[in-house]
């Protein structure tokens, strides 16, 4: 029995760790991988106190720091289920990289947060599934550096957007960015700086509607401005148009907004007793890392009041 598990891998749980680590609280933090959207970034300059540094090596500084705590996350976990038990505590259902498909392990806290963030938004088009690591990548930082000297598509039109062909730029021939819309959602600076760039063109107002090639991805279909039918020859595609919050495992109970979001309050109390949550799952506004950060901390000082009221 822990006083408190953190289920998650990224910038909320690793402050939820910190905090939990200088309470001298019994807890663990498990999650599937380590770094979690933060690992996935590309240049990041916004960190108070990092002039400028990258998701990787932010991810490993946050390693660093839970391991300075003696804190070691449990990785390769896969949660499946939540559950509220008759005594008041909350029982975890996961599976574990290498066991097999019937195998189950079981936590059991008397608090939980919450931290498990987002997933990419696919597009859901002809060929997009059929293409996926064959071209086709929701992650620059990951897959990028394979696209040396070839021609890259980046889909989207926010930070994620500009930050890939950004990456892009300074790896590829030539980078296309397609844009649905008539402007970028993201930051000014980023579209600055990607605009300086000669091996970058922008397509605005473009709707990709299908993704073609044989044993890898070779172009990309799509209507302009004028509703005219382009093909778009290109070796890879980085598709970049949002997230979805990874709240499928919190008990039924549990409220949520209409984009699935957890619904938390001030505290990153949800309306179950002993449950929280932090970061970019919960329906609070502006993904940032240092809200999510923020977030991790604010739930464990959270859950920390309410282990009091039960002793």
């Amino acid at each position: 029995m822990f006083d408190l598990i953190i289920i998650g891998g990224s910038a909320a749980a690793t402050a939820a760790g910190i905090y939990a680590a200088r309470r001298n609280l019994n807890f663990k933090i498990i999650t599937k991988d380590f770094g979690g959207e933060v690992a996935t970034s590309g240049e990041i300059a916004n960190w108070p106190g990092i002039i400028k540094t990258d998701g990787i090596a932010l991810a490993q500084q946050f390693k660093d720091h839970l391991a300075s705590y003696g804190v070691e996350p449990e990785e390769g976990v896969l949660v499946e289920m939540i559950t509220r038990q008759s005594d008041g505590t909350f029982g975890i259902k996961a599976k574990k990289d290498g066991q097999s498909d019937t195998a189950v392990n079981e936590y059991t806290a008397k608090a939980v947060i919450v931290a498990t963030g987002v997933h990419p938004r696919e597009l859901n088009l002809p060929g997009e599934k059929e293409f996926r690591n064959k071209g086709v990548s929701y992650c620059t930082v990951c897959d990028g550096p394979l696209f040396g000297g070839k021609t890259v598509s980046v889909i989207g039109g926010g930070n994620s957007a500009l930050e890939s062909a950004l990456m892009m730029a300074d790896i590829a021939s030539k980078v296309y960015v397609i844009n649905k819309n008539t402007k970028f959602k993201g930051d000014q600076i980023l579209l600055d700086n990607l605009k300086t760039k000669k091996n970058v063109e922008i397509i605005y107002e473009a709707r990709v509607d299908e993704i073609i090639g044989q044993k890898f991805v070779t172009e990309i279909k799509y209507n302009d401005k004028s509703g005219t039918v382009q093909e778009l020859k290109t070796d890879g595609i980085f598709i970049h148009v949002g997230m979805l919050p990874n709240s499928g495992i919190v008990p039924p109970e549990i409220e949520k907004n209409q984009f699935g979001e957890v619904i938390v309050n001030k505290n990153c109390e949800t309306n179950m007793p002993g449950l929280y949550a932090a970061g970019d799952l919960t329906d609070v506004p502006h993904k940032q890392i240092i809200i999510a950060a923020g977030q991790g901390c604010c739930a464990v000082l959270s859950a920390v009041q309410y282990l009091n009221k039960l002793k």
